[in-house]
Formats: structure tokens, C-alpha cells, sequence
């Protein structure tokens, strides 16, 4: 993905939100043990931030599957999970809502979702995702990676309730 266009087609998105984004090259270390570059499409406040965050993220080696726009899986969020896909923006609603999720915005990144699933009603997403606390690019609270996120002030979906959003952070608007 080498320009924010290409990122960004084959989806209707509205011109107020496609001019807030940006494309954001970061590198991250692999379950492999290798760093490798991928790209998240975010909200254009966010970019620096985040590309700090994922700097950090390197730095404690806390490793990452990979790292690829939505549109490389045709806009199916559950296909990007099931791939084990980080990702940022995604024009879509909240699962079961018609409310616009935060990955709308770009204000919101999902890191490994087959080791940090999303549990709604007792139901996993995605298909055979396992949660182990000892699995490596796991999150769990109190731990480093979390808190390069939460000391920024984002929202980390495991402090939920129900759903579990394990793999989620959001940076709403204020």
C-alpha cells in the first residue's frame, strides 16, 4: 500500500471523515522475531501519536502478527480477525449497532485478535481465537503494552464488561 488512496478504495466513505485520515507507516517486531513495516490508515491528530505508540511497542518487543489496511480483505473486519490482521481504520458500525464504530474515525487500532479476542455474549470472535495470558502478543491489564496505550489516555476494550474487546483501543474525540 503505498499511497492513502489505494488504502482507501472500493468503499463510499464520506469526504468529512476520508479528510481526517492519514496513512501511517510503522514498524513493528514479528512473533518471528524480525521487525517488519506495516500500514494503518488513523485520524490525521492521531498520527503521531500512534506512531509512537507502535515505536514503543517495537521497543519492548511485545510482537505483532501483521499489520494491513482493511481493503487487502474487501472491508470484512471479520476476515481481517480471522487473518490475525492488525488494522486501524475501517468504515463500518459496531457489531450488531447501526451506530458508526471508532475504526470509522481512525481513532481506534485492533492488535492480534486470535490471541486478544472480542467475546460478546459468551460468543468468540474470531473463529477459533484462544485468549492465553501467557501467549506472546497478549494483553492483559497492567501490563507494559497496555499501559503505553492507557498513559495516552486511550480506552482498552478488556476494562469492558460485554463485550470483551480484548484487542481494541480507542481514542474517542473529545
Amino acid at each position: 500500500m503505498s499511497t492513502l488512496d489505494e488504502t482507501l478504495s472500493g468503499i463510499q466513505i464520506p469526504p468529512d471523515i476520508k479528510n481526517t485520515l492519514s496513512l501511517l507507516e510503522v514498524d513493528y517486531f514479528s512473533f518471528e522475531g524480525d521487525t517488519l513495516r506495516g500500514h494503518l490508515v488513523v485520524h490525521k491528530e492521531l498520527h503521531n501519536e500512534l506512531k509512537d505508540i507502535f515505536k514503543k511497542l517495537r521497543e519492548i518487543k511485545f510482537p505483532i502478527n501483521k499489520i494491513i489496511p482493511v481493503v487487502a480483505y474487501n472491508w470484512s473486519d471479520e476476515k481481517s480477525m480471522e487473518d490475525n490482521n492488525t488494522h486501524a481504520f475501517n468504515y463500518r458500525t459496531i457489531l450488531g449497532t447501526t451506530k458508526l464504530s471508532n475504526h470509522s474515525f481512525g481513532r481506534a487500532v485492533d492488535i492480534n485478535p486470535q490471541q486478544n479476542p472480542y467475546i460478546v455474549d459468551n460468543k468468540v470472535f474470531p473463529n477459533g481465537a484462544v485468549r492465553n495470558l501467557n501467549a506472546p502478543g497478549t494483553f492483559a491489564e497492567g501490563n507494559d503494552a497496555v499501559k503505553i496505550f492507557t498513559d495516552r489516555d486511550w480506552i482498552w476494550g478488556g476494562v469492558w464488561e460485554n463485550p470483551k474487546d480484548w484487542h481494541h483501543f480507542e481514542k474517542p474525540q473529545k
